[in-house]
């Protein structure tokens, strides 16, 4: 398995950085492999992923570049550069640019088992990918990003609030999947047989994204370590699709899904994401659930995050006891 040496003054150091490159990169890979994780996303991407499609289908190297360089398990490592706090979309995306020809070329080909095809051997690459990356976030990301940020936002004062309560590593434990904590200041970020890495004098940031449901690592050695992870929306993977029948009788199919979703702490922002409900509807929802004793709020800088209580875990649960539904 892949790990990573943490030591104790990097650790720290560690901070959650929002990143405009990186939600874009995990909405190109969802229009690529065509996967929703819940309703909203499933929305999302029936109104997007038609126009991708056509224009990856005009462009032959824009298509491979995508299908090799963004794959399940493996990302070229110049389409994915560690990000840095506080950078826009346009700072993020010229350092992709920036890449040299014969970088991103080797990049690429690693990415393919050690050959590159002729048709991506070509000094253009950077630029291609800028340009693909460009068109996603201008047409596709930045008309929901106000929205996206704030869920992202929300998913980082709830992880900020979890190391308060339990330390990193309660938070590293849990983070994407294949991520887990194994004690002695190592992080195992996957399963697969690489060498350790020593971050020792490194800058290790966390970046949560909206879509694509498991995340990837990425680092600019020895300097700068990312670990980008679904956020909390995209890790429920669809839960408020499976209510269990008696909570839904209950409190209503939509309502018992807000409840179901918030075994987790989440905004109403999140929630709207996650469920495809309207903003009117999660915050009437709220309100039942919260003079039911059902869930509780707490604000945590700027953000008020729901959920459930002692009562409402005994309700799920005796639901779930039930039988899904």
């Amino acid at each position: 398995m892949g790990w990573w040496e943490i030591d104790a003054d990097t650790l720290v150091r560690s901070r959650f950085v929002v990143s405009p490159l990186d939600e874009t990169l995990a909405c190109l890979k969802m229009l690529h492999f065509g996967v929703a994780g819940h309703p909203g996303e499933r929305a999302w991407l029936d109104t997007h992923r038609p126009a991708h499609l056509r224009r990856v289908a005009a462009d032959p190297v824009a298509a491979l570049l995508v299908a090799s360089g963004l794959g399940r398990e493996w990302n070229a490592d110049f389409l994915t550069p560690a990000p840095t706090e506080g950078h826009s979309f346009e700072e993020g995306l010229a350092r992709v640019r920036a890449t040299r020809p014969e970088e991103a070329r080797a990049d690429l080909a690693v990415s393919l088992g050690g050959t590159l095809p002729a048709v991506l051997d070509r000094d253009d690459l950077p630029e291609r990918a800028a340009a693909l990356l460009s068109d996603v976030w201008t047409d596709a990301v930045r008309p929901d990003w106000e929205r996206r940020r704030r869920i992202l936002e929300a998913d980082v004062v709830a992880r900020i609030a979890r190391v308060s309560r339990g330390g990193w590593a309660a938070v590293l434990d849990t983070l994407r999947p294949g991520t887990r904590w194994l004690g002695g200041s190592r992080l195992q970020i996957n399963l697969n047989p690489y060498p350790p890495r020593d971050l020792s004098g490194a800058e290790l940031v966390l970046v949560p994204i909206t879509a694509q449901r498991h995340g990837w690592v990425a680092w600019e050695e020895p300097e700068r370590y990312a670990v980008v992870y679904p956020c909390t929306g995209a890790l429920v993977d669809g839960g408020a699709r499976r209510v269990p029948a008696a909570l839904g009788a209950l409190l209503g199919p939509a309502r018992a899904g807000v409840l179901t979703l918030l075994g987790t702490p989440m905004s109403t922002s999140q929630l709207v994401g996650v469920t495809g409900q309207g903003l009117g509807s999660v915050g009437r929802h709220l309100r039942v659930l919260l003079d039911a004793g059902l869930v509780e709020r707490r604000r945590a800088g700027r953000s008020v995050l729901y959920s459930r209580t002692a009562a409402g875990e005994v309700l799920v649960e005796a639901g779930r006891g039930r039988g899904p539904g």
